[in-house]
């Protein structure tokens, strides 16, 4: 059975990841960090045969996926498949700020109810699931035998690592989802394994403090 490997990558950082605000489908650009953690990821893949990138729409994810575009050369191709979960009415909030005013929704959301939609044309865990694993099967369908990159967010990453894990919705994480963190899977039509998780070294701080010192 003909397979498609898939090099999936979380966006770099932005201001909102330090200030753990919600994203969701608004457009927030990396910070200075992010550009520099996506130049890394860049350099990191220089050496890999891809034969398409993959990235959400979103600027956070289309830069990141621009630099990986500019080392290998690859076609990059913007999927609006590939977005984080739309958090309706959370978005531009913190946690504690949605806690404070909104306590039974922010229940439910730190419960992860499948089921819990946010206020505001929002999506639940289940629906994200639902449109993810359809985006990536029919990514991963046109490339059997070769290898893809998909870059996205970290609610994204999460659904992926739960898909070739087989791991419930509602299970606790313990798995990392790094500002371009590389992660490694392989697709056949029966679904997500997963081959390697949370690469990090090309982003080691004696590198980062080089830059930012």
């Amino acid at each position: 059975m003909q397979a498609t490997r898939i090099i999936a990558i979380r966006h770099g950082e932005t201001a909102w990841n330090v200030d753990a605000r919600i994203q969701g489908h608004l457009d927030i650009p990396l910070n200075d960090i992010g550009l520099w953690q996506a130049a890394r990821a860049g350099e990191a893949l220089a050496g890999e045969r891809l034969d398409a990138i993959y990235s959400s729409d979103l600027t956070r994810a289309q830069t990141t996926a621009q630099a990986v575009a500019g080392t290998t050369g690859a076609p990059l191709v913007l999927d609006s498949g590939l977005r984080e979960r739309c958090f309706g009415s959370f978005e531009g909030r913190t946690f504690k700020e949605i806690e404070a005013e909104q306590p039974e929704q922010a229940l439910r959301w730190r419960k992860r109810d499948p089921d819990f939609v946010p206020d505001g044309g929002g999506e639940s865990l289940a629906m994200l699931k639902s449109r993810i694993q359809h985006t990536v099967e029919r990514l991963a369908a046109q490339h059997t035998g070769g290898q893809i990159a998909l870059v996205a967010h970290g609610g994204v990453m999460d659904v992926l690592y739960r898909l070739a894990t087989h791991q419930d919705l509602q299970a606790p994480r313990t798995w990392e989802l790094g500002n371009a963190a590389i992660n490694r899977l392989l697709w056949t039509p029966g679904g997500l394994n997963l081959v390697g998780w949370g690469d990090v070294s090309h982003l080691a701080d004696s590198a980062r403090d080089e830059v930012f010192s």
